[in-house]
């Protein structure tokens, strides 16, 4: 099968619909960020979501099912080892990892430090341990203008973080280190899924982190959906961190944003200027915003903010187009944790000329996605993990 339209794929960063079976193994037993999120808030109003189907995968307060749903709906299970955006961006178009990345909750090893410190010339670093980012600025920012030692950390995720002011380190000063972390200093047993920019302002006790925020993943050890789109000729236009994930593999068109509201501007755009190719969007924010900082009422008003936009997106998938919705993890906000959470994702699947209403059930993968967009655009997704289900969703 060889379709001739577009697919519009978001991927609501951090927006899960349920614990896994093996949460348990990762502290994560019971998580439910959408159901979480909306029972918090005393119900949440999503009319958009809920007319394609979003409360017929799982019960949301105030998001009953469809009676007839717009969308194909159902929800994926993850495979590959860890609960990252990494890991699972890369499921999401056909790799699954067996291999989990290194961790680091005691901070980084003294071999690791010194080989930070050589090959970034650094004079010292502050923290290096696990931490909150929004809080080890506030404890250690004073001491970094003072040294003009940058601030590194971790948290439960597989990733090495490097906060610095400004004014300290500039912009481009910190990429560069970042970058020099990720090819020199994060390789072989260290190779963290993320090496994180994290740039801040303010004054002492005041300090905030910017949008300037840069990730320099791992490159993807496989063949991904990406890769074999743009081998095919097939438009691959990458909107918010995705190029950061896939290490810009794969990609004809790389658009940055800072925010949800940004990014969900530059989906309806790039809806509208392309006719024919594979958009893949990530709204950052429910998962950096507000999954890591326990807020839920926050998740609640950008999950709302983004059901209102959605008729606009909508209003650009023509014909043969598809709109897909789904997640890379959770981020449960009321749990006791800050970090990601091992959960379910959402899928919807919609297509002015295709099916609606069916039940997908649960793919055994979020590789399944990935291979379906192949099989939509007729190329050879013959190296990618997953079943395709375009014959459950296209007429």
């Amino acid at each position: 099968m060889r379709l001739k339209g577009k697919i519009v794929f978001i991927v609501l960063d951090g927006a899960g619909i349920g614990e896994l079976p093996d949460a348990q193994t990762y502290g994560d037993a019971g998580t439910n960020t959408l159901a979480h999120t909306a029972s918090a808030v005393g119900g949440i109003h999503l009319p958009a979501l809920q007319s394609l189907g979003l409360g017929n995968i799982s019960s949301l307060k105030g998001v009953p099912p469809a009676v007839h749903p717009r969308a194909c709906y159902g929800k994926m299970s993850e495979v590959s080892k860890g609960k990252d955006s990494t890991t699972g961006h890369w499921e999401i178009s056909g790799l699954i990892v067996q291999n989990d990345f290194p961790y680091y909750p005691a901070g980084f090893p003294p071999d690791v430090v010194e080989k930070f410190l050589s090959a970034t010339g650094a004079k010292g670093m502050l923290g290096n341990k696990a931490a909150s980012g929004t809080e080890i600025i506030q404890e250690l920012g004073d001491e970094h203008l003072r040294t003009g030692y940058p601030i590194v950390y971790t948290s439960a995720d597989s990733v090495f973080q490097i906060a610095a002011h400004e004014d300290v380190i500039p912009l481009e000063s910190l990429y560069a280190m970042c970058r020099t972390v990720r090819d020199e200093v994060m390789v072989g047993k260290h190779a963290v899924g993320r090496v994180i920019a994290r740039p801040f302002t303010g004054a002492s006790g005041g300090y905030t982190r910017t949008t300037n925020r840069k990730d320099f993943a791992l490159a993807a050890p496989g063949t991904t959906v990406l890769d074999i789109l743009h081998r095919g000729g097939i438009p691959t236009v990458s909107i918010g961190k995705i190029d950061d994930l896939f290490s810009g593999r794969g990609l004809k068109e790389k658009i940055h944003t800072h925010s949800n509201a940004e990014g969900i501007e530059e989906i309806i755009s790039s809806s509208r200027s392309v006719q024919y190719g594979f958009l893949m969007a990530n709204l950052v924010d429910f998962d950096m915003l507000f999954g890591h900082r326990q807020d839920a009422r926050g998740m609640a008003t950008a999950l709302e903010y983004f059901d209102s936009k959605l008729p606009e997106i909508l209003s650009e998938i023509h014909h043969d187009d598809v709109l897909v919705i789904t997640a890379d993890h959770g981020n449960d906000p009321t749990d006791k944790s800050t970090d990601h959470s091992r959960e379910y994702v959402p899928l919807l699947w919609y297509s002015e000329n295709g099916k609606h209403g069916a039940d997908l059930g649960i793919r055994k993968t979020f590789a399944d996605a990935g291979k379906t967009v192949a099989e939509y655009f007729g190329v050879d997704g013959s190296d990618l993990a997953g079943t395709s289900f375009l014959r459950l969703v296209m007429n």
